[in-house]
């Protein structure tokens, strides 16, 4: 099979995780397909040594909708193009070869409010369901997701495989216990701490967090252990969301949450695994990275019973209902106190995060492009 696979996001977060991660995991498990990277020229040096089915096409237009409608079709199909997978929904309008498609999930749909206007939104209803028409086949990156497809735009079944996202092992801890000290030492943090890690949008659920550990911190202030527990939030600054500003201030913890913005993989797994418990109240996700992250650091895991997060971390977390700010401090207090239950959810932790593998996403990818050349 000749196979074109769209990496121009290899730089995005989240989409850009998942691409080189594939990518590498292709190139090992398949050296007897020709695969050409649609790519800008930097991409080629971030990706490394390929083997040599493995090339490259040059999109010298920073993106631009005609040499992504026009000239990329007519280029592929000079190329002899069987299939072109593209990890996202920007489908060339005029593409000639099959296609594969893969959807991380469904929030710039369930969540209109994202977008600036009603046509936006509209707009983006449509790409979406032009997308999923003209694609050949759609992997979905959890069965919550798939799930999601099926329901908002009737996408029969059998259209739809799951391949599961994994962790990127360069978040995994290696350090020794002195290096850990150093990391914190310069962020200034001595006292225990609860962490979340991801961005900040409104359906990350912060607002409620924040509240829930307001709550928390007025029941642990007679305890000698947990009175100086602080929260620090991994994503971006506070300055950028005046809303999570005032709810901080509202709740009295101006003094307690600490907002990080976006750090190197080298320090967000010191705070992994420093932390007491990874705290991620999402109101959705497609399959939700951060736990599993903090899962294979060794850290006791609380998140949420809704979308695809009971999938994917199965019985090694602790879940709650994310609309409620009560229930979300009752469990941290039991988890904070609860020591046979930290540890046993530890256990089962590292346990959940070896179940997905990039290696086996890539096998299932590759069945994929099999099954389609096929049909």
């Amino acid at each position: 099979m000749k196979i074109a696979f769209d990496v121009r996001k290899l730089n995005d977060f989240g989409i850009g995780t998942y691409i080189r991660n594939l990518i590498l995991n292709l190139s090992q498990l398949d050296r007897e397909n020709e695969y050409w990277l649609v790519a800008r020229e930097r991409d080629k040096s971030e990706l490394g040594i390929l083997p040599p089915n493995f090339s490259f096409i040059y999109d010298q237009s920073l993106e631009s909708a005609f040499w992504n409608d026009l000239v990329l079709p007519y280029t592929l199909k000079r190329r002899g193009i069987e299939i072109l997978h593209t990890p996202h929904f920007n489908i060339p309008r005029f593409l000639r070869c099959k296609s594969v498609i893969t959807i991380h999930d469904c929030v710039h749909i369930l969540f209109p409010n994202y977008a600036p206007s009603k046509a936006a939104y509209d707009q983006a209803r449509k790409t979406t369901r032009r997308a999923i028409r003209r694609s050949s086949h759609i992997l979905a990156v959890s069965a919550a997701t798939q799930r999601d497809l099926m329901r908002l735009f009737s996408v029969p079944e059998e259209k739809i495989t799951v391949a599961y996202n994994a962790i990127d092992e360069s978040v995994v801890l290696s350090k020794g216990a002195a290096e850990q000290k150093q990391v914190l030492e310069r962020y200034q943090i001595q006292d225990p701490f609860l962490l979340y890690a991801g961005n900040i949008k409104p359906h990350k659920n912060i607002a409620r967090l924040i509240e829930a550990f307001s709550v928390l911190k007025s029941e642990l202030k007679e305890s000698e252990v947990w009175r100086n527990l602080k929260l620090i939030i991994i994503g971006d600054e506070l300055s950028k969301h005046q809303v999570l500003r005032r709810t901080v201030i509202r709740s009295g913890v101006q003094h307690d949450v600490r907002f990080f913005g976006f750090v190197p993989y080298d320090t967000l797994k010191v705070f992994y695994k420093s932390a007491e418990i990874f705290v991620f109240p999402s109101l959705y996700e497609g399959f939700g990275l951060p736990p599993l992250e903090a899962m294979a650091n060794g850290t006791p895991v609380l998140t949420s019973n809704v979308s695809s997060l009971p999938e994917v971390v199965g019985d090694a977390a602790v879940l709650v209902n994310p609309e409620n700010v009560f229930e979300i401090c009752k469990e941290l207090k039991h988890l904070l106190f609860d020591h046979n239950m930290r540890a046993e959810l530890i256990a089962k932790g590292f346990k959940q995060s070896r179940r997905y593998s990039w290696k086996d996403c890539a096998k299932v990818v590759l069945r994929t492009y099999q099954r389609v050349a096929e049909n």
